[in-house]
């Protein structure tokens, strides 16, 4: 008897094939389980062994994702050459983390973290170079990496768990750092600490998502200016200089970063800038007096002529990071009046914490100890771990692919907070509005990454006048009206609405013949 083929399957095979993805992760997974389990000079077990084992769970998390825009782009980015070089990059990356790292240096430097880079920039130009001016956030809401989607949480595991390995493990990612020596003793005259391999990351991190900064934004004067000043202060005075000035026997100091942001660039003794004149002579003078005259007169002169982005959007590391590699996370910011609320207690606490601690530091000095005595330097490890390392860290970059790109910068950062207070109160910056073009479209509010809710004023023809704002004017892009304008004009007037006229006021006057 012949039965035709009309059956219900209760399992869809669609669902039991592997997509690219989950089959690249599985693949790569076993790879670094035979190595792990066969024992190599090369690859340490048990990190070969762990590395397999995330790598598998990845590779299952995804498959049971079964999202359409991951298994796209999968399938476009293997397809590419661009891509295949990027993920190469990547996979050699974890055999130098394996062990591999410690003994071929050189070539693993080149096979893993150059081609990733290098990779990385050419698929970028691959992806973006036909993108047209409205597609600049066309589907970040769809795709599950950007949306808080598995493949979202698990991009956020990865860079929450390299910081907690970066601060309180650097030996499990010593094979990482033995592939950056030769880079090392070039400008530094010694060999890479992890700290040394985390600058070099988290500048190539600028510098590769900068370049996607330069195609996304790439009809925007605005932006593409600031992505070159993010990308050579970080590059350039937040890694290459800090790293010469070592190679000839002076204090390693980055002069993108004062007081408030740099605590111990302003606090006195050992724990503070005792190392920079010690280390430093007539430069290390130099050095802390370009710290003082930053912290308390150009900052205030800057802040009060362009507000707070001159240094937010424009100069920060933090903030350049949160710019560019943290871009496709910005909409995931909470605009919430409740998320507002916290922040404000929140990053202002920390500002009142640092400003009090360094008046008990110089107390303390001034006293010779009588204060604080010996707790002193404990009082230093305690916020140097709490705000520098698991805040800043962890949480602040940690956190992107969940809470958005400025968790540091609107929760936690005391330079943001006395910048925000004198951008406010004291300064000739401001977003204009022009609530006759509003259409509440939402764009602005979405892609703020600071969470406020710009269409809310907007539509009211109210000045944007935020002590959060840290203008990087993406809501201006993104608006197709051109209603919100960034603006350093006269602060008379500066809180003066343009007029908002309630429904209610309106009439219709009706012609009747």
């Amino acid at each position: 008897m012949r039965t035709d083929d009309h059956s219900l399957s209760l399992v869809d095979s669609t669902q039991l094939k592997l997509g690219p993805w989950p089959r690249l992760l599985l693949g790569v997974s076993i790879v670094f389980a035979f190595f792990g389990i066969i024992g190599t000079p090369y690859f340490f077990a048990l990190t070969s062994l762990s590395i397999a084992g995330f790598l598998a769970f990845s590779g299952i998390v995804v498959h049971i994702a079964h999202h359409e825009a991951i298994r796209g782009l999968g399938e476009r980015s293997l397809r590419l050459w661009s891509g295949r070089f990027c993920i190469a990059g990547f996979i050699f990356i974890l055999a130098s983390v394996a062990g591999a790292g410690n003994q071929l240096p050189e070539i693993l430097f080149v096979l893993g973290i150059v081609f990733a880079s290098v990779g990385g920039v050419w698929l970028i130009r691959d992806l973006y170079k036909s993108g047209a001016a409205g597609d600049l956030n066309v589907g970040v809401q769809d795709n599950p990496l950007i949306s808080r989607g598995a493949a979202g949480w698990l991009l956020g595991l990865v860079f929450t768990g390299f910081y907690v390995l970066i601060y309180w493990f650097p030996d499990t990612l010593e094979g990482l750092t033995r592939t950056t020596d030769a880079l090392s003793w070039a400008i530094k005259g010694r060999a890479a600490d992890h700290w040394f391999m985390y600058s070099l990351v988290y500048s190539l991190a600028i510098l590769v998502m900068g370049v996607r900064a330069f195609y996304k934004y790439r009809r925007d004067r605005y932006h593409t200016i600031r992505t070159c000043s993010v990308v050579f202060f970080q590059v350039i005075l937040a890694f290459v200089i800090p790293s010469i000035l070592v190679l000839f026997n002076n204090p390693e100091y980055y002069f993108t970063y004062f007081w408030p942001l740099k605590w111990e660039y302003f606090w006195p003794g050992d724990y503070g800038f005792a190392w920079i004149l010690q280390d430093g002579g007539r430069l290390g003078i130099f050095m802390l007096g370009w710290g003082v005259v930053m912290s308390f007169i150009a900052t205030p002169i800057l802040t009060y002529f362009y507000g707070k982005r001159w240094y937010c959007s424009w100069v920060c590391g933090c903030g350049g990071l949160a710019e560019t590699l943290g871009d496709p996370f910005r909409h995931l910011s909470d605009n919430s009046l409740k998320s507002w609320k916290v922040e404000r207690w929140l990053v202002h606490s920390v500002l009142l914490l640092i400003v009090v601690l360094t008046a008990l530091m110089w107390i303390n000095s001034g006293t010779q100890g009588a204060i604080l005595g010996g707790v002193s330097s404990s009082f230093a490890r305690f916020y140097g771990f709490v705000v520098g390392s698991v805040w800043a860290g962890v949480i602040g970059v940690g956190f992107y692919p969940m809470f958005g790109s400025r968790m540091w910068c609107r929760f936690g950062c005391p330079m943001a907070a006395v910048l925000g207070l004198q951008q406010k109160y004291f300064s000739r910056f401001r977003i204009t509005t022009n609530s006759g073009q509003c259409i509440s479209c939402g764009q602005c509010s979405v892609h703020c990454e600071m969470g406020i809710d710009v269409r809310w004023y907007a539509q009211r023809g109210q000045n944007i006048i935020r002590a959060s704002c840290v203008g990087c004017g993406v809501c201006s892009s993104v608006c197709p009206r051109g209603v919100l304008k960034l603006e350093n004009g006269p602060r008379e007037g500066r809180w003066e609405s343009k007029g908002f006229i309630p429904s209610e006021s309106l009439q219709i006057l009706v012609d009747v013949d």
